[in-house]
């Protein structure tokens, strides 16, 4: 007699809960209208479900969560953001078509020719609502609610009849006590006998709403006060009329490489953006190239035997390392600034000048150089050091019999033996300081900007910083441009990146 397998029971009971949870989720993401969203949630579930049901897939159970890590948290953001960089997405685009067509046949606007007038008349615990003509020229039918507990703002709809003429009323509410429950009312919808609805017109009156826009039989809306008639322009993303007023908001579309197209092709974007461009390389360059002439510099006097305290001067040299960046990044912002900065007030006290850092380009980017060497040199300290530990010494004391000098011992025995190791950490080194954002937003904020530029850009902006102006601050959100450029970055740091796989494998080999 078989017994019952507990364990598997178990695992099958797990395994079905994971099924419906998931089942669960894909159907709320479908619901939500995100379709290809849902269809790979749903590749998901069934792999993950393979993978741990199956006997067969055992191998894939200890890698599987880091591949989905990685096609989240990885490729799915990149194909994303490739994917916007192909769309006009804007803060004038945020929407799609449909829900821009939606949004606009939902507007609609009080049909005050046929408002009627409400009082309200306590009664009980309650209020009872009345409704009646303005003038006897237009009726005088009166309609009047069951008692009704005005309380919030919460929606309600109260269904009105015919006021019977032997119907005590008390007096009404004075227009100040009715403005009290002015919250409740405008959430409330009054129902007439004949079915129309009625909705809060104004401090006095309940009234039909009208709709601004009838949509037409080739899809085109009509706005019905002035039978003014607007397309859908797939190639902009708004709805326009014949004379080229566009309507608010606009709806996303593809433009293929038209984001891409406006880096070369528009002359008053392609100046700042190669501008910025070429800064960005040459602001990593010098950065990588000034952190490890200082670092490297000081690691050689330090290997020194013969100096005294070495390890005291190591530990002070190693602190801007040890500091937060962002805390010595805005200590070097209060010293560099023009009427009360430290620096300014020594050269103004020895020269007799007071240069202004942050409104001129060229040293504003000095200055920006000056504090990244501040911040690199001591990861270029570290590995020198330790690189030149694993020098021989029998080759310096070999230089040194043949008379060689401190310079010949460094260019013919140091250089060669460390650069390479360095190779790959140069070029990370370089990669790090291409996409250098903290450095820029907090010292300079990419200013001063151009002038005459259709988008605010930066003399001191490196390519992740205008983007981000161009995403999130001054620049009108352009998603889409934004989505482009990152893209190019992407690319750029690929190739640094397979460089330096290049490189540290070349180098293995030797």
């Amino acid at each position: 007699m078989k017994t019952f397998d507990w364990k598997r029971a178990a695992g099958a009971g797990v395994a079905a809960l994971a099924a419906i949870a998931g089942l669960w989720l894909v159907a709320a993401i479908y619901s939500a209208g995100q379709t290809m969203l849902a269809l790979g949630a749903l590749a998901l579930l069934a792999a993950g479900l393979h993978v741990y049901a199956s006997r067969a897939a055992i191998a894939w159970r200890y890698l599987f969560p880091g591949v989905v890590g990685m096609l989240l948290f990885v490729a799915f953001p990149l194909v994303y953001t490739m994917w916007i960089g192909f769309t006009n997405y804007s803060s004038t685009h945020l929407l799609s078509q449909a829900r821009v067509k939606a949004y606009l046949l939902e507007q609609t606007v009080p049909d005050e020719e046929h408002s009627l007038e409400f009082t309200l008349h306590p009664e009980g615990d309650g209020l009872r609502l009345v409704l009646a003509p303005y003038d006897a020229a237009s009726g005088t039918q009166r309609f009047v609610s069951a008692p009704l507990k005005l309380k919030g703002d919460k929606a309600a709809t109260a269904a009105m009849s015919a006021l019977p003429a032997d119907l005590a009323l008390t007096p009404a509410l004075s227009t100040r006590d009715a403005l009290a429950h002015r919250a409740a009312l405008m959430a409330l919808k009054l129902e007439l006998p004949d079915h129309h609805v009625l909705g809060y017109a104004g401090v006095h009156e309940f009234g039909p709403s009208a709709a601004v826009w009838h949509e037409n039989a080739d899809g085109s809306l009509l706005r019905l006060d002035d039978r003014k008639t607007y397309w859908p322009d797939t190639s902009e993303g708004f709805y326009k009329a014949a004379d080229g007023d566009r309507l608010q908001p606009g709806f996303k579309v593809a433009v293929g490489f038209a984001n891409y197209a406006r880096m070369l092709a528009d002359q008053e974007f392609r100046g700042p953006f190669v501008s910025i461009f070429a800064w960005t390389v040459v602001f990593a360059a010098l950065s990588v190239a000034f952190s490890l002439a200082v670092g490297c510099t000081l690691a050689v006097l330090l290997n020194w035997e013969g100096l005294r305290f070495r390890t005291l001067y190591r530990t002070l040299l190693f602190l801007p390392y040890a500091v937060p960046g962002f805390i010595s990044i805005l200590v070097f912002k209060g010293l560099f600034n023009q009427n009360f900065g430290e620096i300014n007030a020594i050269l103004d006290a020895v020269f007799g000048i007071k240069p202004a850092w942050f409104a001129d380009p060229m040293l504003a980017r000095a200055m920006m150089l000056v504090v990244n060497t501040w911040l690199g040199y001591p990861y270029f300290l570290v590995l020198c050091t330790g690189l030149l530990k694993a020098i021989p010494v029998d080759l310096y004391e070999a230089s040194a019999i043949a008379g060689a000098r401190p310079l010949t011992n460094f260019f013919r025995i140091t250089a060669p033996l460390i650069v390479k190791p360095l190779s790959p950490l140069i070029i990370s080194a370089f990669a790090f300081n291409f996409n250098n954002f903290v450095l820029v937003s907090l010292l300079t904020n990419g200013r001063p900007d151009f002038l005459n530029t259709k988008i605010p850009a930066g003399t001191t902006d490196i390519l992740v910083s205008y983007t981000y102006r161009i995403a999130f601050l001054d620049s009108g959100q352009n998603f889409g441009l934004a989505a482009a450029i990152s893209t190019v970055i992407f690319f750029l740091v690929a190739m640094l990146s397979f460089a330096n796989l290049r490189v540290a494998a070349r180098n293995a080999r030797k």
